[in-house]
């Protein structure tokens, strides 16, 4: 449209009026992207282009090309053009994009557009996208006047830079304002808070609050709802309202076969993965990442070798960094350890310490010493500051009881002064965050919890339960070792609900790191003994303990954690 218009102008010997190229321009922005290149041409016509011209051809190029808007903008002040109060909010969107443009407030302010609402909005999203949480609330409580826009920007703000309660407590002041309403974007954000707690009550009250407030179950808000139940501990959940949505698109099913992988559920990812190319969808790079996750946790070698092989057979996809690191996690999981090695070895791609580092942990996980240390040379000459390797290989070395190859590693890491990152739990009971670091006595409750924690671990003794001492990190009497299994985090965060929460019936728990093979046999008895699900969300999966076992069906120790914490798409 935009090229025969543009032959129109030069046949009528139009092509140097203003009027019409600003008309045509606008035909042009509306278009965008598709039609940045011709409003570019367009706008180089226009003689003397005055803040109208500016305007539109920067908030055309705002969202799809943001470098060029800024420097639409350099071009307007260079050329001594006035900026106004529509100019800045298309330039700040920009800016937020780009991370840059903060001196831009001073300017701001000199030119007396510092009060105008939507400037300020901009502003805020501005801050927001440099993580100033401080300098955007600061702003927020100075404007005069507050709308829709405002609000929504603020908790933006605020989930996207990790405070989630602190954005759902600003949603809360929203709903008193009279006139405002929240809309699909601010319900968006919101979403994501919840999707970043956990909070699995959160995620049902604002599924409710959505169907009572009229909202219209959209591509983007389903797709949010269907990667917050996942993140929230309940696929199931997430599948029932992938169900209820009325279209769909990749993103949809990319949310849904990330949710289905990291919950273990391998062969509903490979069939939620195959429903989806029926449905006519091709699968781009994230999708085929999380299908090879779904495979490598369920230890389905063969699915995902398939997988992995089409990228190029079907899609003409060239596999990327991550997609080999699922394979080397695929193989490693599976205990094809020569295998995995000998495919690392004809990466075309170096492999960077993250592949090692999956390699390294499948070694420890199989007891493979030899492959372990070469592994872990490969990940010093990359990465020598990772305390996790240390930790691993520590591990491999208790576990066969060589104690002074053990403490070799572990004064190794003191001398490098690499700090071993401390485990800690996470407990939402009614919207309140209850903290428990392992081996940690500063809760309030510490004596009550270890004195009933060592009564669960004398039921469960009984129960079967052995504990698992091959790990811990020196060479000290069992009794001992015990001693400092039983104050692992988790451990302490489940003895917290079963004290004071008898009638829960479902424990979550958020994990910053890998639950440890004790742990995780230790939920297994807990659960049946005390009649509970428990959910444990670590840094790698999620873990439904129920009536004595897992929903990993054992098959869970050590994986690439990075590729599957990207899993869960940013829907924002």
């Amino acid at each position: 449209m935009c090229t025969s218009s543009i032959a129109w102008l030069i046949k009528t010997g139009q092509s140097n009026n203003s009027l019409s190229l600003r008309r045509l321009l606008l035909c042009c922005a509306a278009s965008a992207p598709e039609s940045l290149c011709y409003a570019r041409l367009l706008f180089a016509r226009i003689l003397s282009p005055e803040t109208f011209s500016y305007n539109i051809v920067i908030r055309a190029h705002a969202h799809f090309s943001p470098f060029q808007a800024f420097s639409l903008f350099f071009q307007m002040r260079r050329t001594g053009v006035s900026p106004d109060n529509f100019t800045f909010p298309f330039v700040l969107k920009a800016c937020a994009r780009l991370q840059m443009g903060l001196d831009l407030h001073s300017l701001i302010v000199k030119l007396g557009f510092d009060s105008d609402i939507y400037v300020q909005n901009a502003m805020i999203n501005l801050y927001g996208s440099h993580c100033l949480v401080e300098l955007a609330m600061k702003l927020f409580n100075e404007m005069l006047e507050k709308d829709l826009v405002s609000w929504s920007s603020i908790i933006a703000c605020f989930a996207n830079n990790g405070f989630g309660y602190e954005a759902l407590a600003l949603f809360q002041q929203m709903q008193l304002q009279q006139n405002v309403k929240p809309d699909e974007v601010t319900m968006l954000s919101v979403i994501s808070a919840i999707s970043s707690l956990g909070a699995l009550e959160l995620g049902n009250w604002v599924h409710r609050f959505v169907s009572r407030s009229g909202l219209e179950l959209t591509v983007s808000l389903g797709t949010a709802m269907v990667n917050m139940y996942s993140r929230c501990g309940s696929i199931y959940n997430s599948i029932e309202v992938f169900d209820q949505m009325p279209v769909k698109n990749l993103l949809t099913w990319t949310a849904l076969i990330n949710g289905l992988a990291v919950h273990g559920l391998g062969r509903e990812a490979l069939r939620a993965f195959y429903d989806l190319r029926k449905s006519g969808f091709q699968p781009d790079y994230i999708t085929l990442t999380g299908v090879l996750v779904a495979c490598s946790h369920s230890g389905l070698v063969e699915d995902g070798w398939r997988i992995f092989e089409s990228m190029r057979n079907e899609y003409n996809m060239e596999p990327l960094l991550e997609h080999y690191g699922c394979m080397v996690d695929l193989l490693g999981r599976a205990g094809r350890l020569h295998e995995a090695f000998e495919f690392v070895g004809k990466m075309p791609t170096k492999p960077n310490a993250i592949v090692w580092r999956t390699l390294l942990g499948a070694c420890v996980n199989h007891n493979h010493l030899e492959l372990a240390e070469r592994a872990e040379e490969r990940i010093y000459e990359l990465d020598p500051h990772h305390d996790g390797d240390y930790v691993l290989l520590s591990n491999a070395y208790g576990g066969v009881g060589k104690w002074v190859e053990k403490t070799r590693v572990r004064n190794s890491m003191r001398e490098k002064r690499i700090p071993k990152k401390p485990g800690y739990s996470l407990i939402n009971i009614d919207q309140v965050i209850h903290e428990f670091v392992s081996g940690d006595n500063s809760h309030p409750q510490w004596e009550e919890i270890r004195k009933f924690l060592a009564s669960v671990m004398s039921s469960v003794k009984v129960g079967g339960y052995t504990p698992h001492t091959s790990n811990v990190l020196h060479d000290i009497e069992e009794e001992e070792k015990e001693h400092n299994l039983c104050y692992h985090s988790e451990k302490l965060a489940v003895a917290f609900v079963l004290l004071n929460h008898r009638d829960r019936r479902i424990i979550t728990v958020i994990k910053n790191l890998r639950i440890c093979h004790d742990c995780h046999n230790f939920m297994k008895i807990v659960s049946n003994i005390f009649d509970r699900k428990i959910i444990i969300r670590d840094q790698n999966r999620f873990h439904h303990f129920r009536e004595g076992s897992c929903s990993c069906h054992d098959y869970w120790r050590f994986g690439l954690s990075s590729i599957s914490s990207t899993l869960h798409i940013n829907l924002n």
